[in-house]
């Protein structure tokens, strides 16, 4: 889920001094509990991690549907007891959204709701549309009217002119017609729907509770989010696959000509949460496993390995252990700080990662320090880093990356800024050794985290990941922008970037 236009004054997609990967959204939905809203709520709050700016919930009860949106986290918009009395039901979706380009208004906020012929439907999207701008500019030519500037509009008017009878045919009349990375929940007077796109890029999972909830069914972005409710895990929704979920119970159908799956590799670096199993793989020993071949691969004489947290905690963990050297909290993070609290003026903007996290000076004090950390995207925040870890007297900084290069933008659900703003896309690991202030850099090769994710390495021909952002392999057609290079200011902004 992406934006069509772009502010100016939006404040951390753009800055420089918020270098890193984000996210864009994350789905839940639920069907047959008397608790619908309440556990999509709960849900959602697991999944606050994928997405900070916005949140929304539809329900649907035997007076229709009922709908609440807001605009920060889960628990301010969600926390009122007024607010969930307002959504009563046993089906419910509900949505996290990273804001990426473009506008953080309300009328962006998922999930999208609409009245057809058949009825009311609601959905909500994680994942971007690399066709949207196309779509967009086709239906506004046939007089259809968009309401938000998200490209998750797309689905609702290509669903509102589709010919076809049933409310599933009209699905996936539409989904034939976008190219793109998505998992969508869909909810309309009949069913609960969930999607994954035909190479499975962005996660959806199904799970279940128990008799005492009247075996309710659940939809999520992740597994972690099945857990805060209760719910025992089942299946991932396969690529390509539609899930309906009705009073008969769960159905599949395949819709799409079967292909190789190319999940985002990033979600085991960076984007999932510790605790969940993603594609059957437990997150947290993946990202262990990374920071031991890791220290395979660029091992260096060193007093004390230093996660940069929190997402460099278990990689540094599997570092520690291979590497037979100390793991300490050298850097403390602050959890209660979200955006900056101050105008970033230039005289205090330097001060900006200090709000975030702090040297602990008696682990770094005249130690050879090895931090490591995910990703180096524009590398101000890792030359920060590096300044602060030096400046509590650390004697040597070794920067290790769990994730290669990243050279290319991601166009499939990533916030990443354009190539020519990644440092690793215009210079060299020496290069970006010297503008980061490290002793020495290292990434995980290719082929070490495919290894490291149980494989022997990345066979070009069938890599069974998504990894553009390292590679340039884009899987999915980026077709807004091929033989249109005009364009790319207009996709990139799509991409919020």
């Amino acid at each position: 889920m992406t934006d069509l236009t772009t502010n100016p004054f939006e404040s951390d997609p753009h800055n420089p001094d918020d270098d890193g990967f984000h996210e864009e959204c994350g789905v839940f939905g639920v069907w047959n509990s008397p608790d619908a809203a309440a556990l999509t709520a709960l849900g959602l709050h697991a999944l606050q991690h994928r997405g900070q700016e916005a949140s929304g919930i539809v329900s649907l009860g035997e007076k229709g549907f009922r709908s609440h949106k807001g605009l920060g986290l889960v628990g301010d918009i969600f926390g009122d007891a007024r607010v969930m009395a307002g959504l009563p039901g046993r089906a419910a979706v509900g949505h996290n959204r990273y804001a990426t380009a473009g506008e953080t208004a309300l009328r962006n906020v998922q999930p999208l709701y609409a009245d057809f012929a058949f009825g009311g439907f609601a959905v909500a999207h994680n994942g971007n549309l690399t066709n949207a701008l196309t779509l967009r500019r086709q239906l506004v030519r046939r007089g259809c009217l968009f309401q938000s500037s998200t490209d998750s509009e797309v689905f609702v008017h290509l669903i509102a002119i589709s010919l076809y009878a049933t409310v599933l045919d009209r699905l996936i009349d539409a989904l034939k017609q976008v190219d793109g990375a998505y998992s969508l929940v869909a909810l309309h007077d009949g069913a609960l729907m969930g999607v994954r796109d035909p190479l499975g890029v962005r996660p959806l999972v199904l799970g279940r509770l128990g008799a005492d909830q009247n075996n309710a069914w659940v939809l999520a972005s992740e597994t972690c989010a099945l857990d805060i409710v209760g719910a025992e895990f089942v299946r991932d929704i396969e690529p390509g696959e539609i899930v309906i979920i009705d009073d008969d119970g769960v159905r599949s159908i395949k819709p799409f000509a079967e292909t190789a799956s190319r999940f985002c590799i990033f979600e085991y670096i960076y984007f999932a949460r510790p605790d969940s199993v993603v594609e059957g793989t437990p997150v947290y020993e993946a990202r262990k496993g990374i920071g031991r071949e890791l220290a395979i691969e660029s091992g260096v004489d060193a007093d004390v390995v230093v996660p940069v947290p929190d997402s460099g905690v278990p990689a540094a963990m599997g570092y520690s252990k291979e590497a037979g050297i100390p793991f300490e909290l050298g850097i403390i993070r602050n959890h209660y700080v979200g955006r900056t609290f101050i105008e970033p003026t230039d005289s205090i903007r330097h001060l900006g990662v200090k709000l975030k996290h702090s040297a602990n000076r008696a682990m770094l004090e005249g130690k050879r320090v090895i931090l490591v950390d995910d990703s180096i995207v524009r590398g101000t925040t890792s030359k920060k880093i590096v300044e602060m870890v030096r400046g509590a007297g650390a004697k040597e900084v070794h920067m290790r990356i769990s994730s290669p290069p990243t050279t290319h933008s991601c166009f499939y659900g990533i916030d990443t800024p354009e190539r020519e703003k990644l440092l690793a896309a215009k210079h060299n690991v020496e290069e970006m050794a010297r503008i980061i202030g490290a002793d020495s850099l290292a990434f995980i090769s290719l082929d070490g985290l495919y290894r490291a994710l149980g494989r022997r390495g990345r066979d070009a021909r069938d890599p069974g990941y998504c990894d553009a952002c390292f590679t340039g392999d884009y899987s999915i057609p980026l077709t807004d922008l091929q033989g249109h290079p005009e364009r790319k200011p207009a996709l990139l902004a799509l991409n919020g970037v």
